[in-house]
């Protein structure tokens, strides 16, 4: 049996969750500009696939954590562009460009980020509040 969870497991899962999406944003970002001969061989932006956890021992009790189950390709097509002259350019003069929208993934990023500080606070408070209650009897 599964020990229950307590805010310092609800936080980190969190967090970790929040570090997948982090090296998704990253991933993204590395590839903004990359191009390919074939639409299938264009890098696709990738999307992690995040689930709620509700441990079954403390069902009922409104204590849910996360974590990241998944991480998927988007099923958006590359942008087809006329480049002829490219090196990369397929019989027809087409490359195939990736499907990032660099906007998208900035504030990606922004919320990830946001989240992860937010989950350091609850943290820092979880634990201000735990040597608050073990000085009381002093």
């Amino acid at each position: 049996m599964m020990k229950p969870l307590s805010i310092f497991d609800i936080s980190g899962r969190a967090m970790s969750a929040q570090q997948v999406r982090l090296n998704a944003v990253a991933s993204n970002l590395a590839n903004v500009n990359t191009i390919s001969k074939t639409p299938e061989n264009a890098y696709r932006a990738i999307r992690p696939v995040f689930e709620a956890e509700y441990p079954a021992f403390q069902e009922g009790s409104g204590i849910a954590t996360v974590s990241a189950v998944d991480v998927q390709r988007s099923q958006v097509l590359p942008e087809k562009r006329y480049a002829p002259s490219h090196p990369l350019a397929d019989n027809d003069g087409y490359i195939y460009a990736s499907n990032v929208d660099s906007h998208e993934e900035m504030v990606d990023m922004l919320e990830a980020s946001r989240q992860y500080q937010n989950n350091i606070e609850v943290l820092a408070t979880a634990k201000s509040l735990m040597l608050k209650t073990l000085n009381v009897g002093k």
